[in-house]
Parts: C-alpha cells; sequence; structure tokens
C-alpha cells in the first residue's frame, strides 16, 4: 500500500494493492474503528461539504477508508448519497491531481510516488486518443462525448467546438474538467454494492448516523432547472390545481410555492405561473412567496418532507419511484433523481420555452 493509492483509491492499481494485502474488509470492519471513523467521515463529508475531508495520516487507513465508504454508502442505498458521494471523490481527486500536475501541458512522468497526466488518461483508456497541441489538447470525439456528456453550458455542446479530423479542442483545465468526470463515474460503478449480512450489521450505527444527516440536510440546494413533466406527482398535481383555477388549502399553497422557490424559481417567476389561475392576487402570491424564501422572514422555509405530504393528504398519484423517495424522507430527492436520470436534451426549462415563445 503506497501514498499514491491513498491519495487516489479508485485507480486500478490502488484496488490490486488491497488486493493483494489479502485484507479482508469484515475483519478491518470489524478490528480498525480508525478505518470506520474515516470511511463515516468521507461519506459524511461527501454530504455536507462536497468533498470527502482531509486524508487520514496513516497510509492504511486512508486507503482502506474507500472500500468501507463505499459499503457503508451501499447500505444505505439512497440515490441522492451515492451520486454525492461519487461527486465528492471525484472532487477531491480534481483537487489533488490538478495541484500535482505542472503548470506545464507537457505529457511528462514525475516522481514515482506522485501522478503523471498521462497515466491517468491511460487509466480510463485516454492516452491514444488525446494528444498535446502547441495550445492546449485535442481529443477523439467518441471519447470527448463520453466523458463531456454530464457536462452542463453551451460551451461543452458539440456544435460549439471547433471539431476538425474527428478531434475536439480543449484547454489543460477542460481536459482535467473531463477526467474528473471519469473518476466520479468510475466510483459510483457497481454501487449499491451486494453487501453481506453479518458485514452490513456491523455498521448499523454508521449507517443511522448517515440517514439522519441525510434527513437533516437539504440536499438539492443547487438545483436550478425547472422541468414540470419531471416533478413529483404531488407537486405536479398541485400545481395542475393551481393552473385549473381549484382553490388550494394553505398547506398545500405552501406545499408548491416552497418546491418551486427550492428548484430556483424567482418570486416574479412563480407569480407568473400561478397568474392563470381565476382567483389569482398578485400581491397576496408575492407576499406569501417572499415570505416563503426567507426575504420577508427570518426563515427560508424548505418543502415539506414526503411523510408531511402524507399526513395533509397531499401525496396523490403515487408511482413506482416514489416507493423508494419516501426512504429518501423528500419530494426534492424525486425530482432531483429525474433530472439526473434524463438525457441533457430532455430537459427544456420552462422558463427558457416562455422566452421562446414569447420571442416567436
Amino acid at each position: 500500500m503506497e501514498p499514491l493509492h491513498a491519495r487516489y483509491p479508485f485507480l486500478q492499481s490502488a484496488r490490486r494493492a488491497v488486493e493483494a494485502a489479502d485484507v479482508d474488509l469484515a475483519a478491518v470492519i470489524e478490528d480498525e474503528p480508525t478505518v470506520v471513523e474515516r470511511a463515516t467521515e468521507r461519506v459524511e463529508w461527501a454530504l455536507s461539504d462536497g468533498d470527502v475531508g482531509d486524508p487520514h495520516r496513516r497510509t492504511r487507513v486512508e486507503l482502506l477508508s474507500y472500500p468501507v465508504a463505499r459499503v457503508l454508502v451501499s447500505l444505505v442505498d439512497e440515490h441522492v448519497l451515492t451520486r454525492k458521494y461519487a461527486r465528492a471523490e471525484a472532487a477531491t481527486a480534481y483537487d489533488r491531481f490538478r495541484a500535482e500536475f505542472t503548470a506545464s501541458t507537457e505529457l511528462r512522468s514525475v516522481e514515482s510516488d506522485g501522478l503523471a497526466l498521462r497515466d491517468l488518461l491511460a487509466e480510463f483508456d485516454l492516452a491514444a486518443t488525446v494528444r498535446e497541441t502547441a495550445d492546449g489538447y485535442r481529443v477523439g470525439v467518441g471519447a470527448y462525448l463520453t466523458h463531456a456528456a454530464d457536462q452542463w453550458g453551451d460551451e461543452w455542446r458539440l456544435v460549439n467546438r471547433d471539431l476538425a479530423d474527428g478531434e475536439v479542442p480543449l484547454t489543460e483545465d477542460e481536459l482535467l474538467v473531463l477526467l474528473r468526470g471519469a473518476v466520479r463515474k468510475r466510483v459510483e460503478s457497481g454501487l449499491p454494492l451486494h453487501v453481506p449480512d453479518a458485514v452490513g450489521d456491523l455498521l448499523d450505527d454508521e449507517v443511522a448516523a448517515v440517514r439522519e444527516l441525510l434527513a437533516d440536510l437539504e440536499l438539492t440546494r443547487d438545483i436550478d432547472t425547472v422541468v414540470p413533466e419531471r416533478f413529483p406527482p404531488c407537486m405536479k398535481y398541485l400545481l395542475d390545481q393551481v393552473q385549473k383555477g381549484k382553490h388550494l388549502e394553505h398547506h398545500s399553497r405552501f406545499a408548491i410555492a416552497s418546491f418551486l422557490t427550492s428548484i430556483g424559481m424567482s418570486t416574479d417567476e412563480i407569480v407568473d405561473l400561478f397568474g392563470v389561475n381565476p382567483g389569482f392576487g398578485e400581491e397576496m402570491t408575492r407576499y406569501q412567496v417572499d415570505h416563503i424564501r426567507g426575504d420577508t422572514s427570518p426563515t427560508e422555509y424548505s418543502p415539506p418532507s414526503c411523510a408531511t405530504m402524507q399526513s395533509y393528504g397531499d401525496c396523490v398519484n403515487m408511482d413506482d419511484i416514489c416507493e423508494d423517495v419516501i426512504d429518501q424522507s423528500h419530494p426534492l430527492n424525486y425530482y432531483e433523481h429525474r433530472l439526473d436520470e434524463a438525457d441533457e436534451d430532455e430537459l427544456v426549462d420552462w422558463r427558457e420555452s416562455r422566452t421562446q415563445e414569447g420571442e416567436s
């Protein structure tokens, strides 16, 4: 087990090092509490800070905490946790290898205990399709499409790239962003793992702690996409009732308004959306939304949990995804899941479509 493996535990060489050491993961979980503590820290930091925290000073502890963390994520088995954990591991790896690579764009080796760019490219079968140029890099279009698929922004669209001879130009920073995405996919691959009951029982306390943190955190604060077709059934129903001019109880109005603010809609946009209601009152609607948002109150309100929606009778038209989301505790997790599973061209933001309609 080498420091390099501890810094980049997703590497195939790190996995082989653990296998060569003939590590019994169940025995590690039972007999090495420091490893379990660091593994739990990786997962909790992923949720709260978007990275996996500071590395442990002992190489063995740091390296073995990675497979134990994957076991813990698998036992919790929540989509939002798996996604955020993979992103956190990738973000930490990105910060580390970006710091290791020199400012030069030369694909050259570094010291044996470091990571070279060309070694990382080879790790993800990119060495043969990425070449250095005078002003950056060029990558084969097939590899580009594979690894840029998760990137948002017009600058990543192939039509906005200078495609020539089957290659796409990249800056060094952009190449490292693609590698970060490759790490994320590697980490997420295979999760959730099948975990024997005997191993799972040893992590009952850690699983409970992570579940509690999941329930306490606002997990979708970075959503800024409005696609009503992918709303959870409860919110889709409430929005439909509003637009049909139906009267909603206070708790129902609060639920849909707080949901819309949480996914990035401004007060003006929500007022505009509600404006088709025959009983619409702009001043009152604006006041209520600003209050929920925290603009006119000391508290920014989150949407009700699934349990609260059920208790008020607002949980309607449940589908198969809801069965899983109930355990995740929040309609926002349903929406995040539906966004996550969609292709980018399927996600037409309501606000963009409204703009296009106004221009036509």
